[in-house]
């Protein structure tokens, strides 16, 4: 049986203390996936070549985006693909505001917790910056993008507005437009419990996400996402990748809250911001010899 488990989710928790682990960390991935990752570091099945030819329409002449999509694993957004920045480009500095230059600053996840490592749900960013791929469902009303990274989902109506008066998630509230072939998709109504990346960019629940997909061919899309948020940010900012298509399906994610890590201590328990700390976590029994 092929599945994620628990330890992977472990290590992701801890990569933002130890950053020369990232890449050895993708590699890992790619090789307890059964995929080989190319110089271009895009993750692709072995002997599979994405199409070239002109993108696939739906009945309606939208491009129509539906498969499964390999990208950019993206710990740091501020980090530009070194080999071919074509396939993923950051910003070299943040524009932090102070408020945001603290939150950086305080930002322990050994000392504090991270969420992840709990089976907390990622939020939209993250998830979309996991190593993981992403299947997407598309028809005239909704746009699905379901992640493999803790089985998440995210269903899109296509609206001309944002409701008035969202309920903050972890994922946030999103309406779906078009520019011509591009796809729109913008998100308000985060809870503000989440990070955008791993190495624990900070955001607000103040935040605004506008994503981009524009399919550059049959099998690849040219993504790029603004961050807006007043609280942490001077100005918006951008991050730029590219999906390729694949011939494989997502696999099972299990994510365990009886995480022996967790148990053992070795993660911290996280709590949201400004709520009370649960009670001490029992020690796991042990195994009956």
């Amino acid at each position: 049986m092929h599945a994620r488990l628990s330890a992977v989710v472990v290590t992701l928790a801890t990569l933002s203390l130890f950053p020369s682990m990232i890449a050895a960390q993708g590699q890992a991935i790619d090789s307890a996936r059964g995929t080989s990752t190319s110089g271009s570091g895009v993750s692709a099945s072995r002997e599979y070549t994405p199409p070239t030819g002109p993108a696939p329409r739906l009945p309606n002449g939208r491009p129509d985006f539906s498969g499964v999509w390999d990208h950019q694993y993206v710990p740091d957004m501020t980090v530009t693909n070194q080999r071919n920045p074509a396939l993923q480009t950051g910003p070299k500095e943040l524009p932090f505001t102070p408020a945001g230059l603290e939150n950086m600053k305080n930002y322990n996840p050994e000392r504090d917790g991270d969420y992840t490592g709990m089976c907390m749900p990622y939020g939209l960013m993250r998830s979309m910056n996991a190593p993981y791929p992403i299947q997407i469902f598309q028809n005239e009303k909704y746009i699905a993008f379901l992640f493999e990274v803790s089985t998440w989902f995210h269903v899109v109506p296509f609206k001309d507005e944002h409701p008035k008066d969202p309920d903050p998630t972890w994922f946030g509230s999103s309406i779906a437009k078009w520019d011509g072939d591009t796809l729109i998709v913008d998100t308000i109504g985060f809870n503000g419990y989440t990070r955008l990346d791993t190495v624990g960019r900070p955001h607000s629940d103040k935040l605004r996400l506008v994503q981009t997909f524009r399919m550059i061919d049959a099998g690849h899309i040219a993504y790029k996402v603004t961050i807006t948020d007043p609280v942490y940010y001077t100005q918006p900012w951008t991050n730029e990748r590219v999906m390729t298509l694949s011939n494989g399906n997502l696999l099972e994610y299990s994510c365990e809250e009886n995480n022996r890590g967790m148990w053992e201590g070795r993660i911290k328990l996280w709590t949201p911001p400004n709520t009370t700390p649960p009670r001490a976590t029992p020690a796991m029994p042990e195994a009956k010899k």
